[in-house]
C-alpha cells in the first residue's frame, strides 16, 4: 500500500490526534456495547499508533496488509499481537469485544464486493454484545476529481513535500502522490499511486444490517469523514 512512504508515514500525520481518537472510540464502544470492552482489534492498524495508547489498558492485536507498516507497529507496540493479512480474507480463530478499521482504510478494498467480503469478516470477529467502528473513505457525492492537494513536513533532520492530484475512475478515487523528500543524504524523489473504493453510506449499512448489527452513523466522527458505529446483539 505504501511501496516507498511506509518509513515516512508518522512524519506525515504526527499532527493527528491519535490519543484523543483512541479515547473516543473507546468511548463510543462502552456506550453502544453491552459488556466491557477489554479486547481489541484494529484492522489496517498502520503504524500501531492507536494501538500503542489502547495497550495501556486493553488486550490487543492488530492486522495490516503491508508489511513495512507492520514492522513499524511491531517495534512501537511490542506488547499487541500482530497479523500480516488482508482485511478483505482473514480467520484469527477468536473474537474480541471491539473491531475497528480507521483512518479511512476500508477505501483501499475498492469494489463493493470486497466491502461485503472485509465487512464479513469482521463482523464475524466480534463477539455478541461487542462494536464494530468503521470510518469510511469520502463517498461518491463529496468526492472532488482534480483537486490539487500539498502536505509539507519541515523537521530538524528532514523536509517532506508531498503533493496530490486527485482523480476518479469509474466508482474508484484515485490519488496521484509526488514525494520531495530532503535528508543529510541528500534528495529522493518518488510517487505513489493510491486507489480507494467510492462507498455510499446505504452501501456500508446495507451490509452491516445484513449480518445482524444495529448500525448508528455519526456524520462527523473523528476527522470530519463520519463514523460508522455498529453494534452485534448478545
Amino acid at each position: 500500500m505504501f511501496p516507498q512512504s511506509a518509513r515516512l508515514y508518522d512524519a506525515l500525520y504526527e499532527s493527528i490526534d491519535y490519543e484523543g481518537h483512541a479515547q473516543q472510540v473507546i468511548a463510543l464502544v462502552q456506550s453502544h456495547g453491552q459488556h466491557t470492552c477489554e479486547s481489541l482489534l484494529d484492522v489496517a492498524c498502520g503504524t500501531g499508533m492507536h494501538l500503542s495508547f489502547w495497550a495501556k489498558t486493553l488486550n490487543v492485536e492488530g492486522l495490516d496488509i503491508d508489511p513495512d507498516l507492520l514492522g513499524i507497529a511491531a517495534e512501537r507496540v511490542p506488547e499487541a499481537t500482530l497479523h500480516l493479512a488482508d482485511m478483505t480474507r482473514f480467520d484469527l480463530g477468536k473474537q474480541f469485544d471491539a473491531v475497528t478499521c480507521l483512518f479511512s482504510s476500508i477505501g483501499y478494498v475498492k469494489t463493493v464486493e470486497r466491502l461485503a467480503q472485509a465487512l464479513t469478516c469482521m463482523c464475524s470477529h466480534i463477539r455478541p454484545g461487542g462494536v464494530l467502528i468503521i470510518e469510511p473513505w469520502i463517498p461518491p457525492e463529496l468526492w472532488n476529481p482534480g483537486a490539487v492537494v500539498a502536505d509539507f513536513v519541515d523537521n530538524p533532520d528532514m523536509k517532506i513535500a508531498r503533493m496530490n492530484i486527485s482523480g476518479q475512475e469509474g466508482n474508484v478515487s484515485t490519488l496521484n502522490f509526488e514525494y520531495l523528500v530532503a535528508t543529510e543524504n541528500g534528495f529522493e524523489r518518488f510517487s505513489e499511486r493510491h486507489e480507494l473504493g467510492l462507498f455510499t453510506n446505504e452501501q456500508v449499512e446495507e451490509i452491516l444490517r445484513s449480518q445482524g448489527f444495529t448500525v448508528t452513523y455519526d456524520p462527523v466522527g473523528l476527522r470530519g469523514r463520519g463514523l460508522f458505529i455498529a453494534a452485534k446483539p448478545a
